[in-house]
Parts: C-alpha cells; sequence; structure tokens
C-alpha cells in the first residue's frame, strides 16, 4: 500500500526547469552567447556564465540547428530539453545550465567543493566511499576509473552501452528497489529516463551526479538527497577542453565536483510516512482482533491491506535508516 500524493510527477521535472529559465529571462533578457557541442561534453554560454550537459556520443550529419543557435533566447534553447533528439535535448540541458548554475545560484555558491587524492571526476565517489561499506550501490552510467575508487564494495553499474561487467539498461527495473544508494547521472535527463529511475529508486539515498545536473534544491522533490553538479575553476579552459573534445580533461583544469545535500527533510517526510501508517496499521490490527473476537470464522476482509501495510511500514524503516546513516553513519 502506497500513500497517494506524496510526490510530484516525475515527468514534470521537465517543466521545473524550464520554469526556472523563463523566469531568468523574465528579469533579464538573455540570449546565447557561445554554443559548443564537443566529443564529450557540450557548452552553452550566456553573459559570461557557463551551462554543460554530456553530449549523446554519437556522429550525426544532418543536425538542423548547427549555426544557428548562438544569439537565440536562452529560453527557446532550453525548449529543446523536450525533445527526443539526443542533440536537441542536449543543447536544451546545456542553454537551461547556463541560466541556472549562475554564481547567482545559493545552491552552487553554499555546496562543498570536493577536494581529494581520486581523480577530479571520480571525486563524487571518493567523497562517499565511506558510507557506501556494507551496502548495495548502483551506477547509472560507467565513469573511467570508477572501479579502482570503489574496490571492495557492492557496486553495480547500469549502462545503456554496457562493456565489461556492465548490466544493461533493464537491470535498473531488478536493481533500484533493492538498492540502498543510487548514483544517477543527469544525462538520464536528457535521455528520458530520469522520471523512471527516480521511481525504481525512491527508498535508496540518490545522488544526481555530472556537469548536466541543474543546481535546483526542489529536484528533492523526486526524492534526489544529493546533488553533485560541477562549479567552474576556469570557464574559458572549460570551454575551450570541451570544444577540444575532452573527457575526464574537464575536471580540475576546468571545473569541479561539489556537493550539497538536498535530502535533509526526507527524515520528517519519512517519519510522518510511519507514524501514519503505524496508525493506520494499528486500526486495522485492532479491528481484526475484534472481528476474530466475536467468533466470526471469516478471514477478517481487511486483512490483505493490513499485510500491505507491513510491508510498506518495513521498506519506510529501511529507507529511513539509509537516510539517517546517509548523514550520521551508519556507526550511529
Amino acid at each position: 500500500m502506497e500513500e497517494q500524493g506524496m510526490n510530484p510527477d516525475p515527468w514534470s521535472v521537465y517543466e521545473l526547469i524550464l520554469g526556472q529559465v523563463e523566469r531568468g529571462e523574465a528579469e533579464r533578457p538573455l540570449r546565447i552567447d557561445q554554443f559548443v557541442l564537443g566529443l564529450t561534453w557540450t557548452c552553452c554560454r550566456i553573459q559570461g556564465e557557463a551551462g554543460f550537459a554530456q553530449s549523446p556520443g554519437m556522429a550525426s550529419r544532418v543536425l538542423q540547428f548547427p549555426g544557428t543557435v548562438a544569439d537565440r533566447s536562452a529560453a527557446e534553447v532550453a525548449a529543446w530539453l523536450k525533445s527526443w533528439d539526443p542533440f536537441a535535448a542536449t543543447a536544451g540541458l546545456a542553454a537551461a545550465n547556463a541560466v541556472i548554475n549562475s554564481a547567482a545560484n545559493p545552491l552552487l555558491h553554499g555546496a562543498q567543493v570536493l577536494e581529494g587524492s581520486a581523480p577530479a571526476n571520480l571525486a563524487v565517489f571518493e567523497h562517499f566511499r565511506a558510507q557506501l561499506f556494507g551496502k548495495q550501490v548502483v551506477v547509472i552510467g560507467r565513469y573511467p576509473g570508477l572501479d579502482d575508487v570503489l574496490d571492495g564494495l557492492d557496486v553495480s553499474v547500469i549502462e545503456r552501452q554496457p562493456g565489461t561487467g556492465d548490466l544493461p539498461d533493464p537491470a535498473a527495473e531488478f536493481l533500484l528497489p533493492q538498492a540502498d544508494w543510487v548514483f544517477l547521472t543527469a544525462t538520464s535527463l536528457i535521455n528520458k529516463t530520469f522520471p523512471r529511475l527516480v521511481q525504481l529508486a525512491k527508498n535508496a539515498v540518490t545522488v544526481l551526479m555530472g556537469p548536466s545536473a541543474p543546481w535546483l534544491a526542489e529536484l528533492a522533490a523526486y526524492d534526489i538527497d544529493f546533488l553533485a553538479g560541477v562549479v567552474p575553476v576556469n570557464v574559458e579552459n572549460a570551454v575551450r577542453i570541451a570544444a577540444e573534445g575532452g573527457g575526464t580533461r574537464l575536471f580540475g583544469d576546468g571545473v569541479r565536483y561539489a556537493v550539497a545535500d538536498i535530502g535533509t527533510g526526507s527524515l520528517n517526510k519519512l517519519t510522518e510516512r510511519i507514524t501514519q501508517a503505524t496508525a493506520l496499521y494499528a486500526e486495522l490490527n485492532q479491528a481484526m482482533q475484534t472481528w476474530y473476537a466475536n467468533g466470526t470464522r471469516e478471514r477478517f476482509p481487511r486483512y490483505a491491506e493490513l499485510e500491505q501495510l507491513s510491508v510498506l511500514l518495513a521498506d519506510l524503516e529501511s529507507a529511513y535508516k539509509r537516510q539517517w546513516d546517509a548523514r550520521n553513519g551508519a556507526s550511529a
């Protein structure tokens, strides 16, 4: 038994992102100064700000928009994010991020910039590694060098184009509902897998990560607990690296990862749901006892509902423990 109306429709995430762009344009005209569709990263520059998105990873000689993106309004190009064409959607997210991920963004400004011994592109996994011992971890998207950083942990990697040791997309249906932690690439916003993946990972501690990630605290409503996006180190370097086909080189010389905890309300939300489910369980359990105390031999008519509540409570309590451990350490 699952409560209804707890979260927004996952597909509304696109309206959330585009709404932020429209509000930005309402304050001042925003036109695209430069657009780069690089081998690995796509970059959009608007009034000194840069937004990134992961490029589709395929070649095309029939794109319709090259030579026309610069000088368009940010909102016009950002709307392409809803397109099913991977190149248009990539351009759309890059344009949206150029507006959202500005220096004035308070969430980005307050995020913890990650420093460590691991390669800069793997800083997020190094940051959370201590929390992942004894946990079932699922990573959506293959990250070069990932196995070295997460060696010795229970990690499954799901990849649209699986390599050695990776699992294909359908594995998400089986693994995510049982996972303790899910690292979700923000490229899922481009390929439209985000809505389904966040539904499947709703009971896990979920990290939305990558240069494609928009710095929006409102993503917590979609059961995102941590945002791991990028902050610029040198915008000029970052754009040049993207334009020249850079992949992992983008990190360190152009941008660095940073982390923000946007899911601090998860514990309160789960406490409320557990309280409601517990009260209903007690009410139904008392009704069942009364039913049989009256000598009735027929099965309690709401027994199936009682069983569903028992399963729901177990799931909610497991989710609460995951969220608690993520912020306080498993030993707490």
